[in-house]
């Protein structure tokens, strides 16, 4: 059996454009946090995944997911830009059937979405998501390109691979796929769009993509 696509949430830069005391990604959102409600998203779609981050972080994340899940950083290793850790996180999921790439910051991004994007590379190297005409994030890749994500380093993230490959865009409903917690005005905007304690985004009981990820989750 093919193995599923894993989900590599990028959790390990310093967020220096927050002005706030801690951390943009421990900052309170709903019931939980920044990073915890991306999390809560990510293990609604049933995906395996793991949480690219550094020791400061780490404990954060593994409220929300096993210690396996986790893969640390140091901050020298973070400082040399978001390939390096999109790198790490496809290196500890090698055996997967491609990656989701989901920065950890962008937590309005639905379950659905997350699902969407990932079942396009089922025909094409690469995809990510779309609102609207405008690209956002999450962006997939087919398990093909292994070799060069794995060697990926520097600021530029993945943004070469999907200048080279055929990248498709998958058209969404979210708008989420826009929107990342960089600042306080940022934050205090997504907080007014938080859909109330308890609501999980995106997946409903009877809907297609709820199903496909209880697939996920089982198969």
């Amino acid at each position: 059996m093919k193995n599923r696509p894993a989900v590599v949430v990028l959790a390990a830069g310093k967020g220096s454009r927050f002005a706030g005391a801690q951390h943009k990604l421990v900052q309170a959102l709903g019931a939980s946090t920044v990073l915890g409600t991306t999390l809560k998203n990510v293990l609604a779609c049933g995906l395996p995944l793991v949480v690219v981050t550094t020791e400061r972080l780490a404990d954060e994340a593994a409220r929300m997911v096993a210690a396996s899940d986790v893969t640390i950083v140091t901050d020298a290793e973070a400082a040399r830009g978001m390939g390096h850790s999109i790198a790490a996180g496809v290196r500890a999921r090698a055996d997967a059937g491609g990656w989701l790439v989901l920065p950890a910051d962008m937590p309005m991004v639905t379950p659905a979405t997350l699902l969407a994007v990932v079942a396009a590379i089922a025909q094409h190297p690469v995809a990510f998501a779309e609102h609207k005409g405008r690209r956002g994030h999450p962006v997939a890749f087919s398990a093909e390109l292994f070799t060069e994500l794995s060697a990926l380093d520097g600021d530029e993230g993945a943004r070469r691979l999907i200048a080279r490959y055929p990248a498709v865009g998958v058209d969404v409903c979210d708008a989420g796929v826009l929107v990342d917690v960089d600042t306080t005005a940022d934050l205090a905007a997504v907080q007014l769009r938080l859909p109330p304690v308890g609501a999980v985004s995106g997946l409903s009981s009877g809907s297609p993509t709820a199903a496909a990820a209880s697939s996920a989750r089982t198969g």
